[in-house]
């Protein structure tokens, strides 16, 4: 049943005469009731901020002295009170509210101060379930929707990067907050409980194995407003989901101008690429340029995989964006400064490498701390027209799985070495992917043909242009591997490989002509082996 609706308009200015302050973050929490009371206010606290309080001097009123109720169970409840709710959710201009708060004594609440227990921090440490759920705050959302809903005589401040511009406010109304920042507050106020809900949902279907949850809850921190997005008439800004996965949104970025829309998208592509192969095992590079690699490689050195890499694509590689899974050098500094590149991010850098970057003041330097997990579950989230697709991260792995030889010939150890980083890669480009692979390095990229075929051609045409380009008298598709992210539906995409000199081939397997495929690899000399796993990526 609808609720009635009541017409009475919003004061701009209302005075702050009595505030409300319980925080878990106490953060600015005496600095701001210290302004607050030498404005007149009356401060009511609970537990540990009425301690932190009382411990600097400021008068404080417990919050249980006004409830006459003592907090209990541990503190799960001590504000779920009327005279608390009451005090905030009471219209001041309606006559039977103003009656029912003389009646039951219960006063105005004009601010209220609450940050949550900190549950999305405590998920993330490795918790056990039990203390995860006991910082599942109760209390704390429930006074903080109740104050932005009354945001027409409330103010709500969520977080310590609020109090100094409230303060200011009230020093310029002569202690009064206005409506426009009330409302401003409310919104961010029901933004925060709405992240806060989502996390904690979210945790609960990972924790209780429940797959698909009949409603799905997405929330995010703002991290950083753009000039636009895509293109430029869309508006932009990037947004932290709490989830702890090393990558462009927990990056420091130590220099150049601010990341764009396009930017973030490339650099969580080329980050996410890279780190697919162990640092222990070789230093590996990747270089995006619209969210797909121009070249892949891994060798001994970031300056040996960097060349690798580049050689594959050089003229796509102009303007984009390379990740490393080590600790930027000085030396790989340096040959990655010879092309103009928009993003740089790696583990780390180390000082020779600042410096050298140094000088390219435009280009940006991020470093993450560390890798991310490919195999680590997790949410990939896109729009469409009405919905989110939701489904969970591509956490497969080639090393997970067991390839399963279909041809006569079996690979050779150097060719099923290539096959494997090959579909590592391929995990990485938009379907149809093709990717031939020579020596750990790529040496021709398909990505994001309607035809498979398609990308097998274009893959051997961009080795032949790396060939021209490079003075090479052959292109280096000649005795390489080649891997397709899904299954070859006929002959005519192997063949295509085959003429451009690929030796071995990976795939998934699974199609219906599947018989029609092995019997040409096996006509052509092609050693072949399926995955059963597949890597569309749309």
């Amino acid at each position: 049943m609808a609720v009635a609706s009541r017409s009475i308009p919003a004061p701009d200015q209302v005075p702050v005469k009595r505030a409300l302050l319980s925080v878990f973050d106490k953060t600015g929490l005496v600095e701001l009731a210290t302004a607050l009371s030498g404005h007149g206010v009356e401060l009511l606290s609970t537990g540990g901020s009425s301690r932190a309080l009382k411990e600097a001097g400021l008068a404080v009123t417990d919050v249980s002295d006004v409830t006459g109720f003592p907090e209990i169970m541990d503190g799960r409840v001590k504000t779920l009170h009327p005279a608390v709710h009451g005090g905030l959710l009471a219209i001041r201009d309606a006559e039977d509210h103003v009656t029912a708060m003389q009646e039951h004594n219960i006063g105005a609440i004009d601010l209220l101060v609450v940050n949550l227990y900190p549950f999305e921090d405590v998920r993330n440490s490795g918790a056990a379930d039990d203390a995860i759920i006991e910082n599942v705050d109760i209390g704390g959302p429930a006074m903080l929707r109740a104050a932005a809903k009354n945001h027409a005589y409330v103010s709500v401040l969520t977080s310590p990067d609020d109090y100094s511009g409230f303060i200011e406010e009230m020093e310029a109304n002569s202690g009064a907050s206005t409506y426009i920042t009330r409302k401003r507050l409310a919104q961010a106020t029901f933004a925060r409980t709405a992240a806060y809900d989502a996390a904690i949902s979210n945790w609960m279907a990972d924790a209780f194995n429940v797959a698909e949850p009949p409603n799905r809850a997405i929330g995010g921190r703002l991290v950083q407003t753009m000039r636009y997005g895509e293109n430029p008439h869309q508006s932009a800004a990037l947004y932290a989901t709490g989830e702890i996965r090393p990558g462009v949104a927990q990056a420091e970025q130590l220099q150049g101008k601010q990341l764009s829309y396009n930017n973030i998208n490339d650099t969580d592509a080329a980050f996410e690429l890279a780190s697919e192969f162990d640092p222990d095992k070789s230093a590996a590079v990747a270089i995006i340029k619209h969210a797909n690699p121009c070249g892949v490689a891994t060798a001994a050195t970031l300056v040996d995989a960097y060349q690798a890499a580049l050689s594959c694509d050089p003229v796509s590689a102009f303007g984009g964006i390379i990740a490393m899974n080590r600790t930027l050098t000085g030396d790989a500094a340096r040959a990655m400064v010879d092309i103009f590149t928009e993003v740089i991010i790696a583990p780390d850098a180390d000082h020779e490498a600042r410096d050298v970057l140094a000088a390219k003041k435009n280009l940006r330097l991020l470093t993450t701390g560390s890798m991310a997990d490919p195999r680590s579950a997790g949410l990939a989230i896109k729009t469409v027209a009405g919905g989110l697709l939701v489904q969970g991260r591509d956490a497969g792995n080639v090393d997970d799985v067991d390839l399963k030889v279909v041809t006569q010939r079996a690979p050779s150890d150097t060719e099923m070495s290539d096959l494997r980083f090959a579909f590592r890669v391929a995990k990485h480009v938009k379907s149809n992917a093709i990717i031939y692979v020579k020596n750990g390095a790529t040496v021709g990229i398909g990505a994001g043909q309607m035809s498979r075929v398609d990308s097998s051609r274009i893959a051997a045409r961009k080795a032949l242009d790396a060939a021209e380009a490079g003075g090479w008298p052959e292109p280096k598709t000649l005795g390489s591997v080649v891997a397709s992210d899904a299954f070859f539906p006929f002959a005519d995409g192997l063949l295509a490989a085959a003429e451009a000199g690929a030796t071995a081939v990976i795939q998934p397997g699974g199609s219906m002509r599947d018989d029609e495929v092995i019997a040409a690899a096996d006509e052509a000399g092609l050693a072949m082996v399926f995955t059963g796993m597949r890597h569309f990526r749309h």
